[in-house]
């Protein structure tokens, strides 16, 4: 609610002004009677031009009585009024206005207590209602929406909430929409910003989490080493038709262990008879082999540093 403007303020200053300026004139030709009479009646005229001078901003309806009556909707810009006989109780403001609310130690469908904070985007979009049908619109919302707040919450599960807080925020939407159109009030949207559960219970569910996570790495490492399992399988069957083969891969075996650091291999007397290591020959030629690919290392080694 306003009482005064800047142009209102202007236009009492310019009439009282001039009013006391004829009256000094007055009083100097005259007498002192009637320049106070001029004096006081351009009070009283100032006065009463001021307060019928109303402007609104551009954002702003203004609900206006007469007598107690609504007589119009006025603004935004400059409009007028009848001192007195006309008031204007009620300055609507018909842009977005946020308005935060919350439900604290509220039961969810699940009996768990939790703590919500939400945000309502809403604007006036019938400013008669707003002013006529309801007192105080604004906290009439703050307690519509925080009821509803609590309804859903009470009939949402915990998993449910900390997941779809936009399909919860549309619930609400509609819900507070629905008890809030009667009054000239249009919601816009409904944002949950923050949903806050027990210390004890957060700590629960990170065990649960971690368990989870662990089961299912355990799950895909048992599938590996499954697969592994019967690719060792399907080789198995090819070497066994084939002993060459077979006769070919463990030499290599052996000869990729001899090229490491390692000067030592030990392996079962029943592998060296398979591989015909067992003779002097064998082993020297084994040996021979090794040598020449250490000696080839060493080559190219001193080649990149050159």
């Amino acid at each position: 609610m306003r009482t005064t403007n800047s142009l209102a303020v202007v236009t009492f200053v310019v009439i009282f002004g001039s009013g006391c300026w004829y009256a000094y004139n007055l009083y100097r030709a005259s007498g002192g009677a009637e320049a106070a009479l001029l004096a006081a009646g351009s009070f009283l005229l100032a006065l009463f031009a001021a307060a019928a001078i109303q402007v609104a901003d551009q954002w702003e309806k203004v609900v206006v009585l007469r007598l107690g009556k609504f007589r119009s909707l006025e603004g935004p810009g400059l409009f007028f009024i009848i001192p007195v006989i006309e008031t204007t109780p009620y300055w609507i403001d018909t842009r977005v206005i946020t308005a935060a609310f919350n439900a604290e130690k509220t039961l969810t469908k699940d009996t768990v207590p939790v703590d919500v904070d939400a945000v309502l985007f809403w604007k006036v979009v019938a400013p008669v209602k707003a002013a006529l049908d309801v007192a105080e619109y604004k906290s009439a919302i703050h307690w519509a929406s925080q009821t509803a707040l609590r309804d859903v919450i009470g009939k949402t599960l915990l998993s449910n909430m900390l997941e779809g807080r936009e399909q919860i925020g549309h619930e609400l939407q509609r819900i507070i929409d629905e008890r809030t159109e009667p009054w000239g009030v249009n919601v816009i949207s409904v944002e949950i910003k923050d949903v806050r559960i027990p210390p004890a219970l957060e700590d629960a569910m990170s065990m649960q989490a971690q368990a989870e996570r662990e089961r299912q790495a355990r799950v895909i490492l048992g599938d590996s080493e499954r697969q592994i399992a019967e690719k060792f399988a399907d080789a198995a069957k090819t070497y066994a038709g084939d002993p060459v083969a077979f006769h070919l891969r463990a030499m290599n075996m052996l000869y990729e262990g001899l090229k490491q650091n390692s000067t030592i291999v030990i392996v079962p007397s029943t592998a060296l008879e398979t591989m015909e290591l067992g003779g002097m020959a064998g082993l020297t030629a084994l040996t021979m082999g090794v040598e020449r690919s250490k000696r080839g290392q060493d080559a190219d080694t001193a080649a990149a540093s050159a």
